[in-house]
């Protein structure tokens, strides 16, 4: 190749290669990444547009929106991503390396370009003399890839492959529990909208009822405490009813926030029911617990990870080992200036051979880092064990809320009937001149409580069935 080309070309590429350094601009952590997700990716499979609901919306519609837009799925989407980008780094390294190296040197005393070569120059001197200057230019294309490392590189693409498989499980994870806290707010919504309507029927009888007391005042049938009593107990229901409402606005602003949308108000309407035909069929403990340590995403991903660190203790331990790499040059020496000596202002050169590189003393580094991968690998084991005991309480506790949701919810339907008739009985006393308006007030407390703690029961179920099933990793 002609040297004026070869150096033009070598010129060209240095040029190029450096003019990303030029052009780099701070980044700004406000804006977008700038980065395109594959539609086919893992993050975005099954992730359904961002879109704003339609009023009401039912569960299904709520979990939709929410899986879209919520900000900590996307956040742990783009984790998968960057657990990707480590695996491809991990993997270039065991790749050849190919790169542009150029410089300029300027020395005191003259240099030879090129090493003296071995065989006889042309010319009437016997020894190539070569060419020497005080300022010398260089271009190389330079070739290195490792053929040995102690294990250290195929450690490190096994341990970013399992760290990536656990940050796709932490995705599907996250899933669940989003839909686990959707459905949770939502029925906790259905349930106080519930309670609401109840106490505003309460007021309503208590007012009708207060009417009637009033009548018997001025009839002379009825004592005047009567009145205030009443008036009493309904001022308790205003303010029951004050309080009830202010919890269901907190759990649509609750539910707003999962759902990542920007409501100032976080008024929402949904549709939905909290009947339940029949008692849910549940496993035993022991199916429960396996269906859990084989199902559950963050078990998976926490085993992965402990995997991921053991082969990180291995990188570590590689550091004892020698390294053996290929290493290759090709590219043109010239020089700048005034030349003395014999010889081209210019030469091509190139080099081929393997390097080893022998660690003899580092210092104590070498097993600093394996004492803390070691003790991080011990970090992670406990941590595992802990996730273990986890699982088997949560499955524990869901398996008995479920249970004891059911039972409350068999125990009041019996105490609504005996309340309603008691109610009733109560007011036809009362209305007769045979009772007192203190039976009738308790009657009617006890019917709201009753009614209140129905909807809460049924509410509670619904979410013990889905804390169930978060429980044992089953989707929701």
């Amino acid at each position: 190749m002609n040297g004026n080309i070869m150096r033009t070309i070598l010129v060209l590429l240095t040029v190029f290669a450096c003019s990303g350094c030029a052009l780099v601009s701070p980044t700004d952590p406000y804006r977008a990444a700038g980065i395109q997700i594959p539609a086919a990716s893992e993050r975005s499979a099954g992730l359904p547009p961002a879109k704003q609901p339609e009023e009401p919306f039912d569960l299904p519609q709520a979990i939709e929106i929410a899986l879209a837009n919520n900000p900590d799925i996307a956040a742990t989407g783009w984790d998968v991503e960057a657990a990707q980008a480590q695996r491809d780094l991990a993997f270039g390294e065991m790749l050849p390396n190919l790169r542009v190296v150029g410089g300029y040197s300027h020395y005191n005393d003259p240099q030879r370009l090129i090493p003296k070569r071995g065989e006889k120059a042309p010319g009437p001197f016997f020894d190539d003399q070569g060419a020497f200057s005080r300022n010398n230019v260089f271009e190389d294309l330079v070739l290195s890839m490792p053929l040995f490392t102690g294990g250290r590189l195929i450690n490190q693409v096994k341990a970013a492959e399992l760290l990536k498989i656990a940050a796709n499980q932490r995705l599907a994870r996250s899933r669940k529990e989003l839909i686990f806290n959707v459905s949770s707010v939502f029925f906790n919504i259905l349930a106080q909208k519930r309670v609401v309507e109840s106490l505003e029927f309460s007021r309503q009888t208590l007012q009708e009822h207060l009417k009637q007391v009033e009548a018997l005042v001025a009839a002379q049938k009825a004592a005047r405490v009567d009145r205030m009593r009443t008036e009493v107990r309904l001022a308790d229901i205003e303010q029951r009813l004050v309080r009830e409402e202010n919890v269901k606005l907190i759990y649509q602003r609750v539910l707003v926030n999962l759902l990542g949308l920007k409501n100032p108000s976080g008024a929402i309407s949904l549709r939905g029911s909290l009947a339940v035909a029949q008692k849910a069929s549940t496993p035993d403990l022991e199916t429960a617990l396996a269906k859990a340590w084989s199902s559950r995403e963050d078990f998976l991903s926490a085993r992965s990870a402990l995997e991921a660190q053991a082969r990180n203790v291995d990188v570590a331990r590689a550091g004892h080992w020698p390294t053996l790499s290929l290493q290759g040059a090709y590219g043109e020496r010239w020089a700048i200036g005034s030349v003395s000596g014999f010889g081209d202002r210019s030469s091509e050169v190139y080099r081929i051979g393997v390097t080893v590189d022998i660690p003899l003393f580092e210092g104590g580094r070498v097993e600093a880092r394996i004492r803390d991968q070691r003790a991080k690998l011990a970090s992670a084991q406990e941590r595992f064990r802990k996730l273990d005991l986890q699982i088997r309480l949560d499955v524990e506790t869901a398996l008995l809320n479920v249970n004891s949701s059911w039972e409350r919810i068999e125990a009041i339907k019996k105490a609504i009937e005996q309340a309603q008739e008691s109610f009733r009985i109560e007011r036809q006393k009362y209305d007769l001149g045979k009772g007192a308006i203190v039976d009738v007030l308790d009657a009617q407390s006890a019917l709201l409580d009753s009614q209140t703690n129905y909807d809460r029961a049924l509410a509670d179920y619904n979410i013990a069935l889905a804390q169930l099933r978060l429980a044992i990793g089953r989707e929701l």
